[in-house]
């Protein structure tokens, strides 16, 4: 069964932001996580219960429920030192 995604309105507005090539594979890769909500290259964030993914220069900052099958996107964030 395919997860659900939400995304929260915080990530919304930095997608927005975004010029429209960098959001929509943004958009994709979010739209992959439904299939795998912990794909290769994924990573766990220390002392949080988040997990990010690598999108070109961008990060996506997410959390996984695996009792309701929903993987909320909370941040979208350029990479850099103190991301």
């Amino acid at each position: 069964m395919a997860y659900r995604v939400e995304i929260h309105r915080a990530a919304q507005k930095q997608l927005l932001s975004l010029p429209a090539e960098t959001r929509v594979r943004i958009v994709q890769a979010i739209d992959r996580l439904t299939k795998a909500p912990r794909p290769s290259g994924c990573k766990k964030l220390r002392g949080t219960e988040l997990w990010r993914v690598r999108t070109g220069r961008y990060r996506v900052v997410y959390a996984i429920d695996d009792g309701e099958k929903l993987i909320t996107a909370v941040k979208v964030v350029l990479r850099r030192e103190d991301t």
